[in-house]
């Protein structure tokens, strides 16, 4: 008796577990059958399309926060130019936004070495600087790749003491400070090298340094530039030299993105130069307060700032033929002069 019992106590089982089996397999077709009703226009049962679902894949892996480097110190905690003008304005921030950035962190350096060291480090995404240093770290085998080139119009001065040198020539077995890596190295070494001056020594300073070590006559010389360069002028010190008289030792920007971030957001060299075109077309429609912006973050007067950075140095485009042309030549000059480490294609480093 127990034995028949079991035996139909089982058969009950199986025929409710099969019966369980079958409803869920039905709803599932139920569900199933739901979802691929469109409708008729690509739309799935949640709402979205299947072009917004590849969007949102697109942008899945891209970090909510963007790290990005310049160089400089101010109030605003900005840099110039049509990159500064839209973060202080807010256009770049709302075109990242579309893409999932809902931060970015902004972060001054005193030069370009400390800002690529940081880019290497991971501590930055992406960072405007100096073209020299930019390509010294890239010869040196940063991860980096160029994206932008938004001037190819700055100049070095070189400026020497009170009652010091009055040329370049004067320079002969004088001291010089320089900020090592930086464009204006790459311009002092290059003027030297027309003017025949073959005995100086370049000492490492930063600007704040360099300029007290002049006054105290610890230094015959150092480089600046911009609205320092002019004030220094102006309180005595002897102009030397600029690079607007020399074209092939005008400095200009790189904006470098790291292959990490890249590979998180492949599509970021095209939404940034998007961004930035459109932070620069609301900047020609409001000359006088870009100006005035600069003056707060340069600590001059507008009209200085006007003459130090016109806004028609910045370039409309990614790149030009003539900012590429500059890029290749302090490329071939860093490599001979065994500054950079090696030599490279700048079609291979550049991303358009």
């Amino acid at each position: 008796m127990k034995q028949a019992y079991r035996e139909i106590q089982g058969k009950r089982s199986r025929k409710i577990r099969f019966a369980l089996l079958t409803t869920i397999m039905m709803a599932m077709l139920v569900l199933q059958a739901c979802g691929n009703n469109t409708g008729g226009n690509g739309a799935s049962a949640s709402g979205g399309s299947n072009t917004e679902k590849a969007g949102e894949e697109a942008t899945s892996n891209v970090p909510a926060v963007l790290n990005f480097g310049f160089i400089g110190s101010n109030k605003l905690n900005v840099p110039g130019g049509a990159e500064g003008w839209g973060f202080y304005k807010g256009i770049i921030q709302e075109e990242l936004k579309k893409y999932g950035i809902t931060e970015v962190k902004l972060t001054g350096f005193p030069n370009g070495p400390d800002q690529t060291e940081s880019l290497i480090s991971g501590r930055l995404d992406i960072g405007s600087l100096g073209d020299t240093p930019a390509i010294i770290a890239y010869a040196s085998g940063a991860k980096t790749r160029l994206i932008s080139q938004s001037s190819a119009n700055t100049i070095g001065y070189l400026i020497g003491k009170k009652d010091g040198p009055k040329t370049v020539k004067d320079l002969q077995g004088k001291t010089i400070a320089i900020q090592k890596g930086s464009f204006m190295h790459r311009y002092v070494v290059g003027l030297l090298q027309e003017e025949g001056v073959t005995d100086y020594k370049l000492v490492h300073m930063l600007i704040p340094d360099a300029t007290a070590a002049l006054a105290r006559g610890d230094v015959d010389a150092t480089t600046n530039l911009g609205v320092p360069a002019l004030k220094l002028i102006d309180q005595g010190y002897t102009h030397l030299d600029d690079a607007s008289k020399h074209p092939n030792l005008l400095g200009s920007s790189a904006t470098v993105v790291s292959e990490d971030y890249l590979a998180k957001f492949p599509d970021f060299p095209k939404v940034w130069n998007e961004a930035r075109e459109k932070a620069l077309a609301d900047l020609k429609q409001h000359e006088d307060e870009y100006y005035q912006f600069l003056a707060e973050i340069g600590d001059t007067t507008p009209e200085l700032a006007k003459q130090v950075n016109p806004i028609s140095d910045i370039k409309d485009t990614a790149f030009t033929d003539e900012g590429t042309k500059l890029l290749d030549g302090t490329k071939n000059f860093l490599v001979e002069e065994k500054l950079a480490k090696k030599d490279f294609n700048i079609s291979d480093w550049r991303l358009q």
